[in-house]
């Protein structure tokens, strides 16, 4: 099936970060984005470099391990669709920090899901939220999102 005719889910950086290396939860995710098209905040693409980063320096990657994944991940950013972080996204953040105490950067994961869905109104389906995070995932059900 063609990507752009695969039905849409929001994708959390946690999850993406399995798709590029092997860990609990990596045939999960590699599986879903097969099955759905990504779509994830303007701010993933960093967040998952950063976490990347992070493991290269800690050395659970190759210097040559993660320049393959940087150069998939750049590659595979052609597929994504990525949220704007804007006023609207920030101002919908603060409220999903009041209302469930999330960290800052899931309530702009979160906000990003929910400004979707409020574009997509009522006659498509609920956007699906896909995440590796359990406090995530929490607020994102809390905040009427779907799981997956």
């Amino acid at each position: 099936m063609p990507p752009e005719s695969l039905p849409l889910a929001y994708f959390d950086t946690t999850v993406l970060v399995k798709r590029y290396v092997s860990e609990q939860g990596s045939a999960r995710a590699r599986t879903l984005l097969r099955v759905y098209r990504c779509l994830s905040s303007a701010i993933t693409p960093l967040e998952a470099v950063s976490a990347l980063h992070r493991r290269r320096l800690a050395g659970e990657l190759s210097r040559s391990g993660f320049d393959s994944i940087l150069r998939q991940l750049v590659d595979d950013r052609a597929y994504w669709s990525l949220v704007d972080v804007t006023s609207a996204v920030l101002d919908r953040a603060e409220t999903v920090i009041r209302e469930t105490g999330v960290r800052t950067l899931d309530a702009i994961h979160l906000a990003s899901a929910l400004h979707v869905q409020g574009a997509m109104g009522p006659s498509q389906h609920r956007l699906s939220f896909v995440t590796a995070d359990s406090v995530q995932l929490q607020a994102a059900l809390r905040l009427g999102l779907v799981p997956q």
